[in-house]
């Protein structure tokens, strides 16, 4: 491993975390920011360049809400919620949407599966369980239920892209997923939807090889307490390499809250929890350049988190 100079990560503090949770998380972040100092990355996971920019609900709305909708720029995105045929009932059983850090990181696991394989077939049951087993996203029986249902969701939804140009329009509407096969566990009081195999759809597949965003997942394992911190890390991760190096691009606070801050009331209670996101994605994504003020965020060109040479070698 290529060593690097050490950072001085350890003055993190996160005064904004609940007080029972901050220990583990502090640590995690110090830990993951070291390694990612230190040493060039293992595991490479991605994200689609338009959900960089969209993002999916940080909180579960309820199975009673059956669409979600977000703008960004000339960009919006329209997620529905799905339905699975339960083969014991040979009804279709009514699934919400997709939200949360375990949808996110589910997402970047299925895309990684397929690109990294070259096909849009993916073997669900055994590389899944060892990807949220690096992440710590599944310690009991009730945190691997948890994850099943998210795969669900994420399985049925209906993805609608729209872009507006002057009076003209233009929608694309998708599946992330296009088949699945399902069983259900033995155990009754367990039962859960569960693909054991997932064929991503052809137009989401042959897009994301076109505009995969390579991400550290040892970011991600520190981040995935924080929905917005996933997405904050993965807007970074796209957009700053993009920036001219001759002309910064300024974002206002209001411009970042109607991205990031849909779930604030006001506008200071998310530049305040905005301001502790970005430390946390500092510490994971080091060569970030930014500046904040009271008119909103200047972001400056800087190589994105995967170098060109580690994403070839890995």
């Amino acid at each position: 491993m290529k060593k690097k100079p050490a950072n001085n990560t350890e003055t993190l503090f996160f005064p904004e975390l609940p007080e029972s949770t901050l220990s583990a998380v502090k640590k995690r972040l110090i830990q993951s920011s070291h390694d990612i100092t230190m040493n060039d990355p293992e595991g490479i996971t991605y994200q689609h360049s338009v959900l960089c920019q969209v993002s999916l609900p940080y909180k579960n709305p309820g199975n009673s809400v059956r669409h979600w909708e977000r703008k960004q720029g000339k960009a919006t995105l329209r997620i529905e919620a799905g339905s699975l045929l339960n083969p014991t009932s040979n009804n279709y059983d009514e699934v919400g949407l997709p939200y949360g850090t375990k949808s996110r990181l589910i997402l970047t696991h299925l895309n990684s599966e397929a690109l990294k394989i070259g096909s849009a077939i993916i073997d669900v049951e055994s590389s899944l369980t060892g990807f949220v087993k690096r992440l710590g996203l599944a310690a009991h029986g009730r945190d691997i239920r948890d994850i099943k249902d998210h795969l669900a969701r994420l399985s049925t939804a209906i993805i609608r892209l729209g872009f507006v140009e002057g009076q003209h329009s233009m929608q694309v509407n998708t599946n992330i997923v296009r088949a699945m096969n399902l069983w259900f566990e033995k155990n009754e009081q367990q039962r859960v939807l569960w693909p054991s195999t997932i064929q991503l759809s052809d137009d989401y597949f042959n897009s994301l090889v076109k505009h995969a965003v390579p991400l550290d997942e040892r970011a991600l394992a520190a981040l995935s307490h924080s929905p917005m911190g996933l997405d904050v890390y993965s807007w970074l991760a796209q957009r700053l390499h993009r920036v001219s190096t001759n002309k910064p691009q300024f974002i206002t606070w209001m411009a970042l809250n109607e991205q990031f801050g849909y779930n604030y009331e006001r506008l200071r209670d998310f530049k305040s929890a905005f301001r502790e996101i970005l430390i946390m994605v500092h510490s994971q994504y080091h060569d970030a350049k930014f500046e904040l003020d009271d008119q909103g965020m200047t972001l400056r060109n800087s190589p994105p988190p995967i170098g060109k040479k580690q994403f070839l070698v890995t």
